[in-house]
């Protein structure tokens, strides 16, 4: 009787001792089941009639400002606008991203990785790239949603006319909640993820930034071109990632050169979103309320500033690892035949070794010094 009513735990955990009750390492491995467990007291309230009108604060989209009864008279859907009920929302959506981060992880991502046998920091990476790659496709095709169905792209002047009155329709309104949410649960999956403390650093910025940008147009009622710089930019960011999981697989390193398609896409990216942040902002939303204008010029030139400078960074040491290595080529071929002679690695070798999880390389050295002696 108790062994059938006891709950499956979530993945396959047969392999893994249990931890004591409450232990970080308990939280940890069963981080999903509690916050599954947690969410689902929302749900059951939402089907409560005496919990319905509290649990629907957490579920249902706040501050709608259209009459129902005249929106279904005239087929019209419902338009929303922001405000404080938007943070119980965010809250509970933030629950749903830490379950399906968990999903994805556990169910595509670690099975993929046991069978390619990654080292240390190509797992990372490859954890980190095919967690993003779903969520920058799924807002791109989200946001392309949202811009064919209100028009955007059509009449460029819906982006500023009648601001700031920009009500949001539900799918609109939806697209920021999940996106507002998914940068919060990066901060709680430092900890279920065991993140290492020297790349605690760069991720608590990317949740922070992020939120906090994401929130600053979402309030301040740049909705409308936010969102089509939003879907420009997490194209690019795809794009990105999508050449950051080729690195992991490709060990010839075949698609190097298509980098430069990568450069391609973000140049044109960048340079698309300066000229429509400044016909927004500027020529736009600055006639109506000039101190709304310049602000958000401010906020879309200077974060556009920032990703440019990291991209001429990283494309300058790029170039001067190159060369670098073009240096050394020469004086390596000198001393190849004395290196063979002294049974050294190759370059083929130590990168295929390399490759390897840290406990076969360190067998491989193990067995090599055994041979030399």
């Amino acid at each position: 009787m108790s062994s059938a009513l006891r709950l499956k735990p979530f993945g396959n955990k047969k392999d893994k001792k249990n931890p004591p009750i409450l232990s970080h390492e308990f939280v940890i491995q069963n981080h999903a089941d509690i916050v599954s467990c947690v969410a689902m007291v929302f749900v059951v309230g939402l089907m409560m009639q005496a919990t319905s009108s509290l649990a629907s604060i957490f579920i249902v989209m706040g501050h709608n400002v259209t009459d129902p009864i005249e929106a279904a008279s005239r087929g019209e859907p419902f338009l929303y606008e922001s405000g404080w009920r938007d943070g119980p929302a965010v809250f509970f959506y933030t629950l749903i991203c830490v379950i399906m981060h968990a999903i994805l992880q556990e169910y595509v991502l670690d099975k993929v990785s046991k069978k390619l046998h990654l080292s240390k920091f190509k797992l990372s990476r490859f954890n980190e790239s095919g967690q993003l790659v779903v969520f920058y496709l799924m807002s791109f095709l989200w946001g392309a949603e949202v811009i064919i169905r209100e028009q955007y792209a059509e009449n460029m002047s819906r982006l500023w006319t009648d601001y700031p009155n920009h009500p949001m329709t539900f799918l609109h309104k939806l697209y920021f909640i999940i996106q507002l949410s998914y940068y919060l649960h990066m901060l709680p999956e430092l900890y279920f993820q065991k993140v290492k403390k020297d790349e605690q650093g760069e991720k608590l910025r990317h949740s922070i930034a992020g939120s906090a940008i994401i929130g600053i147009l979402y309030f301040l009622a740049y909705r409308r071109v936010a969102i089509v710089l939003l879907t420009l930019h997490y194209f690019s960011e795809f794009i990105g990632h999508t050449f950051g999981l080729l690195e992991v697989f490709d060990k010839d390193e075949k698609y190097v050169k298509f980098r430069v398609c990568n450069n391609i896409v973000f140049l044109l990216t960048a340079f698309s979103t300066l000229v429509l942040s400044f016909l927004t902002f500027f020529t736009g939303i600055a006639k109506l309320n000039p101190m709304r204008g310049m602000l958000g010029l401010l906020i879309a030139f200077t974060i556009q500033g920032f990703f440019i400078f990291r991209f001429i960074t990283s494309f300058l040491k790029s170039r001067r690892e190159t060369k670098e290595l073009g240096v050394v080529k020469p004086a390596a071929k000198k001393v190849k035949s004395a290196a063979t002679t002294n049974n050294a690695p190759t370059k083929k070798e130590r990168k295929k070794e390399s490759d390897l999880p840290e406990a076969d390389q360190n067998v491989n050295s193990t067995q090599k010094k055994l041979k030399t002696k």
